[in-house]
């Protein structure tokens, strides 16, 4: 019997090499592209697809099912200035947003999450397919931090889990001790550039997961244009936390750091109290 997988596919590399991989290891994978964020070549990789805008859960609903879709995975983002000025409710998405006690990404992507599964359509953790993806401790890159820059990640690493407490972001830059950016709408990149221009060309990029993050949607991810970026940016190290971090070509990304002096770490709480960082 043939094996699917249904995939809701917003912007970025990860829902092509997601395809890739479900595939290698036999799955035809069912996509649901938002318009306007998966990119255009999917429709080369996907065994079937639709076109969607966000807030129609009815239409995902019923392609699923049309495909015998069981399970399904949430991949590549949605830019959250999107969700003012191109969202088109149905009339199921409407009646969920009423019930809500707060919109934070957190509950609007769990309360869809039940509503699927409520339907029959499991939304599971992309991991499960792509274990290799996640972030592995430890430094990365032929530089390693000096004292001052792993003062930094440490400064920026337990604020960025302060504003992904509170569904902020997940990506600080800090300099000398201070956060001088802080990720909201406008997503990693522009808080990345507003960094180096606040910085001195010297800041340190945290990114990290939420709190209690739930691993089935929204994993904070990273590759090679993240370091090219930073390199025109200015920034002198990336810290992503370990395990809870998906990392598009680590090989690439790896090889540009090296060129362009950026250190990398993966780091976690752990790893502070094993290099003497607590």
């Amino acid at each position: 019997m043939e094996k699917r997988i249904g995939l809701i596919s917003g912007n970025g590399e990860f829902p092509l090499l997601f395809i890739r991989n479900a595939a290698e290891q036999g799955f035809s994978v069912c996509v649901c592209a938002f318009k306007g964020e998966a990119l255009p070549e999917i429709e080369i990789y996907a065994h079937e697809i639709i076109w969607i805008h966000v807030g129609q859960i009815k239409k995902i609903i019923k392609f699923f099912k049309k495909q015998n879709i069981t399970r399904a995975v949430m991949l590549g983002g949605v830019k959250k200035t999107r969700l003012f000025l191109d969202v088109r409710p149905d009339t199921m998405a409407i009646k969920a947003l009423a019930k809500l006690k707060n919109t934070h990404d957190d509950n609007i992507l769990r309360t869809f999450a039940q509503i699927m599964e409520n339907n029959g359509i499991e939304i599971a953790a992309s991991y499960e397919f792509m274990p290799d993806l996640l972030a592995e401790k430890g430094i990365w890159t032929n530089e390693a931090p000096s004292i001052e820059i792993m003062k930094d990640i440490v400064i920026g690493y337990r604020a960025a889990k302060k504003i992904g407490e509170l569904d902020i972001g997940q990506t600080v830059v800090v300099s000398g001790g201070s956060i001088v950016a802080v990720e909201a709408v406008e997503g990693t990149d522009s808080a990345i550039k507003r960094g180096g221009e606040l910085s001195g060309k010297d800041g340190v990029v945290v990114k990290v997961s939420k709190p209690f993050q739930d691993m089935r949607f929204d994993i904070p991810a990273v590759g090679p244009d993240t370091i090219r970026t930073m390199q025109k940016s200015g920034m002198k190290a990336l810290a992503l936390e370990a395990s809870k971090t998906n990392v598009l070509d680590r090989k690439q990304m790896i090889e540009l750091a090296d060129k362009y002096k950026i250190i990398i770490a993966a780091v976690n709480e752990d790893f502070f109290r094993e290099n003497g960082f607590e």
